[in-house]
This record gives C-alpha cells, structure tokens and sequence, in this order.
C-alpha cells in the first residue's frame, strides 16, 4: 500500500474517533426545514461533482499517459493542474455541508491544505525535471486547482469532463464507501 494512502487513512481514522468523541461541536442541529434539507442537496451535488471529476481525472490520464510517460494536458487537466485533487477537496467540502457546522469548513480546509498541498508541490517539482520547459508553460496557462470561469465556459464539458463507464470501476472502492459512511452519519444522528 502506498505511503501517502496509509497516512490519509490515519487522518480519516483520526478525525471519525475525534468527531465521534465531540460530535455535539461537529455536527449541525437537526433543524427540519428549507435551509437544512438545501445544505443537503448542495452537498451531495457536491461530493457528486467531486466523484465525477475524480473519475474523470483518473480514467483520462490511466488512457493518455502509460506509466506518466506524457504530460496530460486535455480532458479535466485542460482546466486544473490537479483535477484528482480538486475532486477530494469538493467531496470533503459536500460532506461538511451535509453533516457538520459552517465552521468545520475551515478546519477541513486546513487539514486539505496542509496535507495536500506540499504533494502537489512535490508533484510539480518531479514534472519540471521531467518535462522542463513544457511544463512550465502548461503551469501558465493552466491553474493548479481551482478552475477560471473562463475556461469553464469555452469549451464544451464532455471537452473538459470526459467519463466513460469503465472509468468508474477504478473509482468504486471509493464511492460506496463514502455513500455509505454519509448514509450512517446521517441515520446515527436522527
């Protein structure tokens, strides 16, 4: 098992037994209602749109770049640097809306950046020794992970999304569990 997947299962371990512990803190009221159930469907578009992003990212660079052999430049890396990443930080962010207090986005956001930010500089270090020059000019033109709106609407988003169902079946092991874990947060605290 890879290092960097070990260390984000103990973050994920961690944070469930300290949320389990201080939930009252955590997690928002149930208040039934229209801002309550928006929250809701706003999260889960969310974590929906991080998924298929993720799927995206991961197919299209699995067929463009055998063993990253070639710097991937279409598909969701015409829009973001690192769409793979993008698609965590939307799925973290929906989880937040759906079950936890405002105020837990900003400690999600400093756990994200703290934890995913020196990989991306640590990625981008090894891509300009190995494509100097292009890959500059790629960083140029191309954000690291938020996408200009510009962008967005220039091109078509079967250009900059592609999906194909087979690209779904590298992803399932992280789908289900995550429709699961959100499903029994969601019953535990009824």
């Amino acid at each position: 098992m890879k290092k960097r997947i070990k260390i984000n299962g103990i973050i994920m371990v961690l944070a469930f037994i300290l949320v389990l512990f201080f939930r009252e803190i955590f997690f928002r009221q149930n208040n039934p209602g229209w801002p309550e159930n928006f929250l809701r469907i706003i999260g889960l578009a969310v974590i929906l749109l991080g998924q298929l992003i993720r799927v995206s990212a991961r197919g299209y660079k699995a067929e463009h770049s055998k063993n990253s052999q070639a710097l991937i430049e279409g598909g969701p890396y015409q829009v973001v640097r690192n769409p793979m990443y993008l698609g965590i930080l939307l799925i973290g962010l929906g989880v937040v809306l759906i079950l936890f207090n405002w105020w837990v986005v900003l400690f999600f956001l400093l756990i994200f950046s703290s934890r995913y930010l020196p990989l991306i500089l640590n990625e981008e270090k090894k891509l300009r020794g190995m494509f100097p020059g292009l890959y500059e000019a790629y960083c140029r033109r191309v954000p690291r992970l938020l996408p200009r709106f510009s962008a967005l609407i220039k091109v078509s988003p079967r250009e900059y999304l592609p999906v194909k169902p087979a690209w779904f079946k590298k992803e399932i092991n992280s789908i289900i569990p995550l429709l699961v874990l959100i499903l029994l947060f969601f019953l535990w605290r009824r």
